[in-house]
C-alpha cells in the first residue's frame, strides 16, 4: 500500500523541541543515500508541556504525533521508543536546530529551520523527457454519479488508428497521475513503457489532487472505484481506442479497485494487479506492520505488544456498523487505557481522528476475495520478493485462490526476486529505501507487464 497507510502505522520518524520560544513549525530534511525526505513539525505548548506533531510531504502523512519532547538549555530531544527513534539538537544562533536524526542504531544528520527549504535535485535517470516519440493528450472526464471531474493524460502510439488501452489506478493517498512521490513517477515510467510498446495508456489525478476536483477526505475505495468506471465510459468515447481491448493496472489499492471495477463491467479485457492485496484490510494492515517493525530492528516484544494493541483497535473498528457516531469516542478510549501513561491526549485524539476516517475504516473492512471470485478476464498479478507493505507469499496465494475458486482459468502470479512494493530493485524493502534508489521501475517488471498484456490484447 502506500505513503499515508504505513505511515500511520510505523513512524518513518519523528522529533520536537521545547525551550524558549520554539512553538510554531519547524522544516528540515532527512538526507538519506541519493535522496532527501521533507520533514515538517508543528510544535505547539500547553500546562503540560510541549507537544508536537510531524508531517511527512513527500509521504502524504500529515498529523503524525510526537510522543515525547524536551528542550532545555537550547538542547531539543525526542524520542520515539517503540520505532527506536531518537532526535538530539542544539538551536543555535542562526536559529537553526542542529541534530542528529538516530533509529534502529544509524544515526542521519538532521537540521530543522524556520524557513522553508528546497530540495537538492536528485537523480531519475528512467523518468522520460519530452518530446516523446508518441502522441499525449491532457483530457478530463466526468464521474456522473458524484459530480467530480478527473483530469489526466492520455498517451498513444499514434494519434491516428485504433489501440488496446490501459487504465492505471494508483495506490493509497492522494496522488497525481504520474502516482509521484519520494521524486519518483512510476506511472510517468509504466506509461511511458507501455506506449512504445503499442499500448494506450490513460493515467489520471486522484478526485480532489492536481488538476481533478471532488473531495478527497471523505472519498473510500469504492468511490474510487466509480471513478475508474469514468475513465472506462470515457474511453469508449474515443475513435482512436479499441473498445474491446480496454484494461486496468492498479498499485497496491488500485490493485484491489480494478477487481471491483472488473466485476461490474463486460468491458474489461485484462487486469494487472501490481502489489495488488489478497488479504482483508485488517490482517494485511497488522503484517505490514510487523514486517516493517522487524525489518527496523524492533524487539520481538514491542512488535508482539503493538500487535496485540492494534488488533484491538481493528476489532472495534470492523464489528461497528457504518457511519457509527461513537466510533471515534471508543477507539480513544480503548487507546487510553493501553497507552494513556505514554500518549497525551491530543495524540490520541490524533490517532483515533487518523483510524477513523472514512477511508481507513472501509479499508479495514474490505475483503478482496469477494470481487476477485467474480472476475472471469484474464488476471497477471505481480509482487516484489522483498515488498513490506503488501508481502508476496500470502497475498499472492489469497489473490490466485480467490480467483480459482470463482472459476477464473486465465490466472497468472509471479514474485519478482530483489523488489520493493515501488518495483525498484533494492537492498531490503523497507520504505525508508525508496527515495535514496535512482530506479524509479525495474526493466523485469516493465518487460513482465508489457509482455503479458500484448498477449491479451492480439
Amino acid at each position: 500500500m502506500k505513503k499515508t497507510v504505513f505511515f500511520i502505522m510505523t513512524v518513518l520518524s519523528s522529533f520536537i523541541m521545547s525551550g524558549q520560544e520554539i512553538t510554531g513549525q519547524w522544516n528540515g530534511f532527512l538526507k538519506v543515500p541519493g535522496g532527501q525526505l521533507a520533514l515538517v513539525i508543528n510544535i505547539s505548548k500547553s500546562e503540560k508541556g510541549y507537544t508536537s506533531t510531524m508531517d511527512s510531504p513527500d509521504q502524504g502523512a500529515k498529523g503524525i504525533p510526537v510522543t515525547t519532547t524536551t528542550f532545555e538549555n537550547n538542547i531539543l530531544k525526542f524520542e520515539i521508543p517503540n520505532a527506536r527513534i531518537v532526535f538530539e539538537g542544539e538551536l543555535n544562533q542562526f536559529n537553526v536546530i542542529v541534530g542528529t536524526f538516530t533509529q534502529s542504531g544509524q544515526s542521519l544528520p538532521l537540521n530543522l529551520s524556520r524557513e522553508k527549504l528546497e530540495k537538492e535535485i536528485v537523480k531519475r535517470p528512467q523518468e522520460p523527457q519530452k518530446p516523446f516519440s508518441y502522441y499525449t493528450e491532457d483530457v478530463t472526464f466526468e464521474n456522473k454519479i458524484d459530480k467530480n471531474v478527473l483530469a489526466g493524460t492520455l498517451t498513444l502510439p499514434q494519434k491516428e488508428g485504433k489501440f488496446p488501452v490501459a487504465i492505471l489506478i494508483t495506490g493509497s493517498g492522494a496522488q497525481n497521475r504520474d502516482e509521484e512521490m519520494l521524486g519518483h513517477k512510476p506511472f510517468l515510467v509504466l506509461a511511458d513503457y507501455l506506449t512504445k510498446k503499442g499500448i494506450g495508456v490513460l493515467r489520471f489525478d486522484d478526485r480532489g489532487t492536481a488538476k481533478s476536483t471532488g473531495e478527497y477526505k471523505t472519498a473510500t475505495t469504492l468511490d474510487f472505484a466509480k471513478d475508474v468506471q469514468a475513465g472506462i465510459d470515457y474511453l469508449k468515447t474515443r475513435k482512436e481506442i479499441d473498445k474491446n481491448k480496454i484494461g486496468l493496472i492498479g498499485h497496491s489499492e488500485g490493485g484491489i479497485i480494478a477487481p471491483i471495477v472488473a466485476e461490474n463491467s463486460k468491458d474489461i479485457k485484462f487486469i494487472v494487479l501490481l502489489a495488488g492485496p489478497g488479504l482483508r484490510g485488517d490482517k494485511l494492515m497488522l503484517l505490514q506492520k510487523e514486517k516493517i517493525e522487524r525489518q527496523m530492528g524492533i524487539s520481538e516484544s514491542e512488535i508482539q505488544k503493538g500487535q496485540e494493541i492494534f488488533k484491538g483497535v481493528y476489532e472495534i473498528i470492523t464489528a461497528a456498523p457504518a457511519g457509527d457516531p461513537i466510533l471515534k469516542s471508543r477507539v480513544s478510549g480503548y487507546m487510553t487505557s493501553k497507552l494513556g501513561d505514554k500518549m497525551v491526549d491530543n495524540q490520541i485524539k490524533t490517532f483515533a481522528e487518523q483510524i477513523t476516517s472514512p477511508w481507513t475504516t472501509g479499508f479495514l473492512k474490505l475483503d478482496p476475495s469477494i470481487a476477485l471470485e467474480k472476475v472471469k478476464c484474464p488476471v497477471l498479478a505481480l509482487n516484489g520478493e522483498k515488498d513490506l507493505q503488501v508481502p508476496a507469499d500470502v497475498n499472492l496465494e489469497a489473490v490466485k485462490a480467490a480467483l480459482v475458486k470463482g472459476g477464473n482459468k486465465n490466472v497468472t502470479t509471479r514474485k519478482l526476486p530483489n523488489l520493493n512494493h515501488l518495483f525498484q530493485e533494492c537492498q531490503t524493502g523497507s520504505p525508508d529505501e525508496y527515495a535514496a534508489i535512482e530506479q524509479t521501475f525495474s526493466p523485469i517488471a516493465l518487460e513482465e507487464i508489457s509482455k503479458w498484456v500484448l498477449v491479451q490484447v492480439k
